[in-house]
């Protein structure tokens, strides 16, 4: 099984040198900002998903895309802090779906509809969000085209980046990738007595790679594979752009948006910036870092001093692909340019505070889980490689979790695998409790034991992780705790691996919370 793994990854690894991509010039489209929706209270939103031929790179003509609000990436959502918002999510999208579906997934299987491009299946979910089932993206809960679904948001919830993207059973790397995600901002009234960046120095950032065939189009595999590494990468929906920016301070919004791709972010000149906040708010404090790497569906909120700079600086890569694979390996550097421009004045703060933080007590928790993250060896079916990507051995339909309504739980994830998986729970904002080191497995090299390392001490979560998640870093070889408080909404939630390629590959489960003395 390793032996078929590596060899599908040097294949994948040669294709992204060949295919287009590479050969584009860097830096000469500028950076787009997604057009802002604020609904007032009790407005609801009309949000169509159809497709839209958009311009990428100026050398590759019109792509077509699939689209939030007619754009690639979707407009951004800025919601306040207890209103709620209605949207009515429809799709409007073409009869048949631009990339090849591989019906050995679970969910494509189930489609009556067989076609190498059948009907798209969509349905949104709102990455980060406290909000009720129905409202949630179960992934069969899928739209086809010409249907609509009205969601609730509460928004009772901390002021967050928070994201949406498609969540559709066994075809959401296909629906991302045509283009299904845009920001959802939760505004909080503290956040403005901080003074931080507001207006045009406050710039969302989603950073995806993309392959393009020499028509211009997205180029994807036609069955599936393990991970999806593109040949170029975009922000906001353009192939390596520039910003110009004033020499002060910004702060910026980024989201990983990538199927698989990690990315381990740095400025090439060097400098230092401070993240404010991660997936569900503000950190108590400013965190000063010369780099942040992102898993797939995490965020970042930094502030960013351009005022000691002139001219260009680059924002870079170095994260292999896959993660954390070998130095250099996979790996593209640029992401984009900032050019430093002019002269400004700036009445923006750095506060030396931000937020309090409460910490989740261990002693209050009633449950203790544990969960093991592995590649499991089963028969080819189909185009299926021999094996599939599970946790604890069970697959979608197998529920054996069900927190109790209000409870506060520990959950342990053991990855065993060599690859980093990045674990999203749906409905909860949780916190980071410690990682230690399990034991190699010595009949798979590269693989792990469920079994702590004798003689080592739990390691805390670094600073710009102490505060609230949605998405964490599973490493190889690493358990991981985690605490959450399953409050407020009872129901079916999903919980995986948010490298989209696993998440169709079952790597992709449900817990159920349910109110006590079920």
């Amino acid at each position: 099984m390793a032996g078929c793994v590596q060899s599908r990854r040097l294949w994948q690894l040669e294709r992204v040198e060949e295919d287009e991509g590479g050969s584009l010039g860097k830096f000469v489209e500028q950076l787009i900002i997604p057009v802002a929706l604020r609904p007032s209270s009790g407005e609801r939103l009309e949000i169509a998903m159809t497709e839209t031929r958009q311009v990428l790179h100026r050398d590759l003509g019109e792509t077509s895309v699939w689209a939030y609000s007619g754009g690639y990436p979707g407009a951004t959502i800025e919601a306040q802090r207890n209103q709620p918002l209605r949207v009515r999510w429809s799709n409007r999208l073409p009869a048949r779906h631009r990339l090849h579906v591989d019906h050995c997934l679970h969910g494509p299987h189930a489609y009556p509809d067989k076609r190498e491009h059948p009907r798209p299946r969509t349905v949104v979910h709102l990455h980060g969000g406290h909000v009720p089932p129905e409202s949630d993206g179960y992934p069969e809960a899928t739209l086809l085209p010409g249907e609509s679904s009205i969601y609730e948001y509460p928004n009772t919830q901390n002021g967050a980046t928070l994201w949406y993207h498609d969540h559709a059973l066994g075809v959401t790397r296909l629906n991302v990738y045509m283009g299904l995600a845009g920001f959802y901002l939760i505004r909080d009234e503290s956040e403005f007595a901080l003074n931080l960046p507001r207006g045009p120095f406050e710039v969302p950032l989603v950073i995806q790679d993309r392959s393009f065939a020499a028509d211009g189009s997205l180029d994807y595999p036609k069955s599936w594979e393990e991970e999806f590494f593109g040949a170029a990468i975009l922000v906001n929906g353009r192939v390596w752009p520039y910003l110009d920016v004033r020499p002060r301070k910004y702060r910026f919004r980024i989201l990983n948006g990538s199927n698989s791709r990690t990315y381990t972010l740095a400025f090439d000149s060097g400098q230092s910036f401070y993240q404010i906040g991660s997936d569900g708010g503000f950190l108590p404090e400013p965190v000063g870092v010369r780099q942040i790497t992102l898993t797939t569906g995490e965020r970042a909120d930094v502030i960013v001093d351009f005022s000691k700079r002139t001219g260009e600086l680059h924002l870079v890569n170095s994260a292999p692909a896959p993660f954390p694979g070998k130095a250099g390996e996979g790996v593209i550097r640029e992401v984009m340019q900032f050019r430093v421009r002019g002269t400004w004045g700036d009445d923006s703060a750095l506060p030396s505070r931000l937020t309090a933080v409460p910490r989740l007590r261990e002693s209050a928790a009633v449950k203790f889980r544990q969960f093991n993250l592995d590649m499991v060896d089963e028969s080819p079916k189909c185009t299926d490689p021999g094996f599939r990507w599970l946790i604890n051995g069970l697959g979608w339909d197998d529920i054996t979790e069900y927190p109790e309504l209000g409870s506060t739980e520990v959950w342990s994830f053991s990855n065993l695998s060599p690859d980093v998986h990045p674990i999203h729970l749906h409905l909860v904002q949780f916190q980071i409790l410690d990682r230690q080191k399990l034991q190699p497995d010595p009949d798979r090299p590269g693989f792990f034991l469920p079994l702590i390392m004798l003689a080592t001490r739990p390691d805390p979560p670094e600073p710009n992780e102490a505060g609230w998640k949605d998405t964490f870093r599973s490493m190889p070889g690493e358990v991981t705790r985690i605490i959450a408080v399953f409050a407020n909404f009872a129901g079916k939630y999903p919980y995986h691996c948010h490298i989209l390629e696993h998440e169709d590959h079952e790597m992709m489960r449900q817990f159920e919370v349910v109110k006590p003395n079920r």
